[in-house]
């Protein structure tokens, strides 16, 4: 008797097995995000330790997104080819020693240069871990779970916020040793916790190992308290599953990938537009009250709802109705930011802006994997996560002239993108909620 991998996930549920592989994934996921959002954090110090102008510190953020576009490209399609497992141990290996490493850089061109790398072992990281997940999720619990797995960013993000204010308070020294050495604690302790995760069934199905693949399924059915496939069974590709040839590219998916890296590209642009600005221009000028580090912390809890109503949505609404939701949501939070006349309106236009950006994330990483084969999926997310580097890449560098001449103006053509990508959207494709993965 033959079933599919997501059968035989089904008929076990998301249990223990599951929830250990989230912890793992997430503590890791965590990681990543303080990583990325020490960028804007750390800019103000970093330009006082080593006498540079805000925008040349800013420079380790383009270095740093530089990397995660190479590391996202590169390490995505190695997935693909050598399985998820190595590449996962791989990465966060790397995440951790070159993250701890920045601190020590003698000079800021050495700091460069580590940040760059510390960016290739997190680009690396973010498509592997969503990929992976996807494929030890029934298909019933996929939305959902993946949302939560992104809602770890803003766990990450809370992180990085106290610890920054911390430093403020405290009158540390240099506290952007400070942020990098609390952003890079837990790649340590996941490249332990890594060795625990077994390689994807679905990898190793479409490779032809099958008694591989069948031993895992049998592994996680028996964590989540479900009898082992019965004596005879036999896990097998399902018969309608999508192999374009030709990847991501092919003619069948043409449509849908580049829909896809244009939503990437445009949410990237604008999330990374206001989060690399934002810490510097609230902890110093502010707006009216909204200033200071207490107020980032308000942001980044604000991000929690945000991903528990994406969490929600993905499974009652669907994802790609879901993601429409907040990329709106997004866009009037912007606007509003541009037309408040009191600062009491802006800080509400900030608090929407988080909240809604960061469940724009969550609606958009679990749909992406869905729209790609097994074969191509890791392929997908990493191109994905590369496009999405590019918008990171102009975040610190090419808005580094509108955001110091008029930021109101940034953030609100940051509106009209927000609505293209919702426009953009509707070329996906179909709805992959409740969908099988092949």
């Amino acid at each position: 008797m033959e079933r599919t991998v997501d059968d035989a996930l089904s008929e076990a549920g998301a249990g223990r097995f599951q929830r250990r592989l989230m912890a793992i994934f997430g503590l890791v996921w965590a990681a990543d995000a303080m990583q990325v959002v020490a960028v804007g954090f750390a800019a103000p110090s970093i330009a006082k330790h080593f006498g540079v102008e805000m925008k040349v510190a800013l420079q380790t953020g383009t270095l740093f997104f530089l990397g995660m576009f190479v590391g996202a490209f590169l390490f995505g399609r190695l997935a693909d080819r050598i399985g998820r497992r190595n590449v996962l141990i791989v990465t966060v290996a790397c995440d951790a020693v070159f993250g701890i490493a920045s601190i020590l850089a003698p000079t800021f061109g050495w700091l460069l240069a580590l940040r760059f790398l510390t960016g290739m072992a997190v680009g690396g990281t973010l498509p592997v871990d969503y990929a992976m997940m996807a494929e030890f999720l029934p298909p019933r619990n996929r939305g959902r779970w993946l949302v939560w797995l992104e809602g770890f960013w803003a766990v990450g993000t809370l992180v990085v916020a106290l610890t920054a204010w911390y430093a403020a308070s405290a009158g540390v020294a240099a506290p952007w040793k400070l942020i990098y050495l609390v952003a890079a604690l837990p790649a340590c302790l996941g490249i332990f916790l890594r060795l625990w995760v077994p390689e994807s069934p679905m990898f190793l199905l479409r490779r032809g190992r099958e008694p591989e693949a069948r031993a895992i399924v049998n592994r996680v059915r028996l964590t989540n308290g479900t009898t082992a496939l019965p004596d005879g069974a036999r896990l097998a590709v399902p018969a309608a599953a999508p192999a374009p040839q030709g990847g991501i590219f092919a003619p069948a998916m043409l449509k849908t990938t580049l829909a896809v890296l244009a939503v990437w590209f445009l949410v990237s642009l604008s999330y990374y537009g206001v989060f690399v600005w934002l810490p510097g221009k609230l902890a110093g000028d502010g707006f009216g009250f909204v200033r200071g580090f207490g107020f980032l912390v308000l942001l980044a809890l604000a991000q929690l709802p945000g991903y528990a109503l994406a969490a929600w949505g993905v499974e009652r609404w669907g994802r790609q109705v879901t993601l429409r939701v907040f990329l709106m949501l997004s866009a009037a939070g912007c606007l509003l930011f541009v037309m408040a006349p009191t600062a009491t309106l802006v800080a509400a236009a900030l608090l929407l802006m988080s909240f809604a950006l960061l469940g724009t994330w969550g609606a958009l990483y679990a749909l992406t994997p869905e729209v790609y084969p097994t074969n191509l999926r890791a392929t997908g997310m990493g191109t994905a996560g590369a496009v999405a580097r590019l918008g990171g890449l102009a975040a610190p560098s090419v808005l580094a002239v509108l955001a110091a001449r008029d930021f109101a103006a940034m953030i609100g053509l940051f509106a009209a993108l927000l609505v293209l990508a919702a426009a953009v959207s509707l070329l996906i494709g179909r709805e992959t909620r409740d969908a099988s993965i092949a």
